[in-house]
C-alpha cells in the first residue's frame, strides 16, 4: 500500500507562513472591516486566498491528515466570503428590512398572531359582558392607576370631558400611561416568551380584559362609539403592534416546547431568527403609535375623523404585511 506522496510535515512547512497571513487577514476583516486593511494587505489577499485554494487542492489529492484539510476548508471558506460575499451597505439593509425582511417575518407568524388576536379580541368580549352585568369587575380587571377616575362611579359628563380634552388635560397624561402601559405589554409578550409561552398568553389575555372593561364603562354611559374613535387613531397600530410581539414570543416559547424532529437549540436559533425580526418592527410601530398618540389624538376630536385615521392606519399596516411579493419568500 503507497503512502502520501506529499509529507505532511515539509508541506505545512513550506506554506504555513501563507496560511497564517490569510487568516489573520481574514479575521481582522470579520472583525473590522476593509478599512483595516493597507495597500499592500488588498494586493495579497487575493494571492493568499489562490495559493491556500492550491494547498487545500494538494492536501485531497496526496491524502494528507484530517485536521489539515479541515483547517485549510475552514480558511478558504471564510476568505471566499471575505472576498466575494456580498458587501450590503447600512441603508441597503434597512431597505430590505422595511422591503421584504420584516413583513415576511410577520406572515410567517400568522398562527401564533391569529391566535394573539383571538385571545385579545374574546378576553375583551367577556370582560365587556361581565362589567356590564356587575360594574364591580371593573376594580378586579383594571388598576386604579389605569383607569384614573374612569370607572363605573364616573359620570358621563366626565368620561365624555376625557375623550376630547386638548394636548395639555388630563387626557393627555392618561394616553401617555397608556402608551406606556401597552409598550410594556408588547416588550414583556415578547420577553417572556422563553417561559414556554404561558406567560406571553396570560398577558395578551389580561390586555384584552383591560380594553374590554374600560369600553363596558364608557359603553354604560352612551359613550361606546365615543371611544371607539378615541382608540382607534392610535390603537389599531398599538393593539396591532402587541399582538405581532406577542406572537414572537409564543414561537419562541412553542419552539422551546415543542422542537419536533430539530434539536431544541436549532429550533429556539430557528425560531429566535423570525421572532427577533418581527419584533424589531414593532418598536417601528410602537414608535407610529406614539406619534399618532401624542399629536394626533390629542388635537382631531372629531370622532369620524379619528376612525378615519386608525381604520386607514390598520389597512396599510394589514395589506403591507400581507400583500404578496415576489421573490420574497418565507421567513421560516
Amino acid at each position: 500500500m503507497s503512502g502520501p506522496l506529499v509529507n505532511a510535515t515539509r508541506f505545512r512547512l513550506e506554506h504555513a507562513d501563507d496560511w497564517a497571513k490569510l487568516e489573520s487577514l481574514v479575521e481582522r476583516l470579520e472583525k473590522k472591516s476593509l478599512r483595516s486593511l493597507s495597500d499592500d494587505d488588498l494586493l495579497d489577499l487575493p494571492r493568499l486566498y489562490r495559493t491556500t485554494l492550491s494547498s487545500l487542492s494538494v492536501a485531497r489529492d496526496t491524502s494528507l491528515d484530517r485536521s489539515l484539510l479541515a483547517y485549510l476548508e475552514q480558511l478558504s471558506t471564510r476568505a471566499y466570503f471575505q472576498l466575494y460575499g456580498v458587501q450590503t451597505s447600512p441603508g441597503r439593509q434597512v431597505l430590505r428590512f422595511f422591503a421584504t425582511g420584516w413583513p415576511s417575518a410577520v406572515r410567517a407568524l400568522w398562527r401564533e398572531l391569529s391566535f394573539c388576536a383571538a385571545l385579545m379580541t374574546l378576553s375583551a368580549v367577556a370582560a365587556y359582558f361581565l362589567v356590564l352585568s356587575d360594574p364591580e369587575w371593573f376594580y378586579g380587571i383594571v388598576p386604579g392607576g389605569l383607569a384614573d377616575g374612569r370607572d363605573p362611579s364616573a359620570s358621563a359628563d366626565f368620561l365624555r370631558r376625557t375623550l376630547y380634552d386638548g394636548a395639555d388635560g388630563p387626557l393627555a397624561l392618561f394616553a401617555t400611561f397608556l402608551f406606556t402601559h401597552n409598550a410594556q405589554i408588547a416588550i414583556f409578550s415578547f420577553a417572556l416568551g422563553f417561559a414556554l409561552a404561558v406567560p406571553t398568553v396570560l398577558l395578551i389575555g389580561y390586555n384584552g380584559l383591560m380594553l374590554g372593561a374600560i369600553v363596558a364603562v364608557f359603553a354604560s354611559k352612551g359613550l361606546g362609539p365615543n371611544l371607539a374613535a378615541w382608540l382607534m387613531i392610535h390603537g389599531t397600530t398599538e393593539l396591532l403592534a402587541i399582538c405581532i410581539a406577542g406572537a414572537s414570543g409564543m414561537r419562541i416559547g412553542l419552539a422551546l416546547a415543542f422542537p419536533g424532529t430539530a434539536t431544541r437549540m436549532d429550533a429556539m436559533v430557528a425560531a429566535g431568527r423570525v421572532a427577533a425580526t418581527a419584533m424589531l418592527g414593532t418598536v417601528v410601530m410602537l414608535g407610529v403609535a406614539g406619534i399618532l398618540e401624542g399629536i394626533g389624538r390629542q388635537t382631531i376630536t372629531d370622532d369620524g375623523l379619528r376612525m378615519l385615521i386608525g381604520g386607514t392606519a390598520l389597512a396599510g399596516w394589514l395589506v403591507y404585511f400581507f400583500w404578496p411579493r415576489r421573490g420574497s419568500g418565507q421567513a421560516a
